[in-house]
C-alpha cells in the first residue's frame, strides 16, 4: 500500500491507488479561482503516515501538504464514507482471490485510552477510571476484519455483540448455506449472548467461566479464537489507534476503517 522513503515518508503505491481512486467522492466545485487542489494521492499518503506513526496533525511533514489541508480532506472523505468503501473493496478483492472463511468467525474486544474524551468514551475500570474507548471486532476464520464498532471503555463486551454483528460491512452468506460458528471467550459467557448468536444463525463456541485456563486434549481439536486476538495486534501496529486522540467517534472509526482496509488488501496480496 505504501513505500517508505528515508525512514519517514509513506507514499501510497500506484498499484493500490489505481484500485481505490474511483471510490473517492467528487471534489466540490470552487466558488472562485485559487490555488489548484492538492493531489489526492499525496493527501491519502499523509493520512496513512499519520495513522502509522501516530504523530499529531500539526507535526505532519509538509511533504504531504499543509496539515490543515490534509485534515480537511480527511474530514471530507470521512463524511463521504470513503474509508469504509475502501475496506469493503479490499474484502471483495480478498473474497474473490482467497475466499472469506465464514465457517469459523470470532469476536473480541479491547480497550484503549482516550485522553480527550468525546462520544464513545467512558471511564476505564482498568485504568483508574480515566477516559477510554472499547473496540469490538468480528473476523473471519483467518482473522480478516469483517466488522468493527466502538463504545465507552465502561461498556461490557456483551453489550457490543449485537452492534458488532449488525455492522458487518460485507454481505454475509445465509447460515442455511452451511454451518457458521462463533468463537468467543469467557467474557461472553451469558445465556442471553448464547441466545443472541443463535438468533443470528451461529453455533456458539464459548468457554464457560472457570474453564478458560483448563487444557483439554481432544483429538483433532484446533484452536480458532486466537485469530481475532492477532487482528487486534495488527491494529495496534497503527500507532494512531493505540491511543484515541480523536474526539469525534466518526473520525476514530474512519482511522479504524483505513487500518482494516490496509490489513485486508495486504492479505489479498496487493502489496508486501
Amino acid at each position: 500500500m505504501a513505500t517508505r522513503k528515508n525512514g519517514h515518508d509513506y507514499e501510497i503505491s500506484n498499484e493500490f491507488w489505481n484500485k481505490i481512486k474511483s471510490l473517492l467522492p467528487l471534489p466540490k466545485p470552487k466558488k472562485k479561482p485559487g490555488r489548484p487542489r492538492k493531489d489526492d494521492k499525496r493527501i491519502l499518503s499523509g493520512i496513512f503516515y499519520l495513522l502509522r506513526t501516530g504523530c499529531q496533525w500539526k507535526s505532519l511533514p509538509r511533504f504531504y501538504g499543509a496539515p490543515s489541508t490534509v485534515h480537511d480532506r480527511f474530514q471530507e472523505w470521512q463524511r463521504s464514507g470513503f474509508f469504509e468503501k475502501m475496506w469493503k473493496a479490499g474484502l471483495l478483492k480478498y473474497d474473490t482471490k482467497n475466499g472469506l472463511e465464514w465457517e469459523w468467525q470470532a469476536i473480541d474486544g479491547s480497550m484503549t485510552k482516550a485522553p480527550f474524551g468525546g462520544s464513545g468514551t467512558g471511564a476505564n475500570p482498568t485504568d483508574r477510571g480515566k477516559k477510554g474507548t472499547k473496540m469490538s471486532i468480528l473476523t473471519d476464520g483467518k482473522g480478516i476484519p469483517l466488522s468493527v464498532t466502538v463504545d465507552g471503555a465502561n461498556r461490557h463486551h456483551k453489550k457490543l455483540v449485537k452492534r458488532t454483528l449488525d455492522a458487518i460491512i460485507f454481505e454475509r452468506p445465509f447460515p442455511d448455506e452451511g454451518i457458521q460458528n462463533m468463537c468467543m471467550d469467557k467474557g461472553y459467557d451469558f445465556p442471553d449472548i448464547r441466545e443472541l448468536v443463535k438468533e443470528y444463525g451461529y453455533t456458539a463456541h464459548i468457554k464457560s467461566r472457570g474453564e478458560e485456563n483448563t487444557k483439554i486434549e481432544i483429538p483433532g481439536f484446533r484452536a480458532r479464537r486466537w485469530v481475532v486476538e492477532r487482528t487486534h495486534s495488527w491494529l495496534n501496529r497503527f500507532r494512531r489507534l493505540l491511543i484515541r486522540w480523536e474526539k469525534k467517534i466518526e473520525n476514530y472509526l474512519a482511522m479504524l476503517h483505513l487500518a482494516c482496509a490496509w490489513i485486508t488488501f495486504r492479505a489479498a496480496g496487493l502489496f508486501g
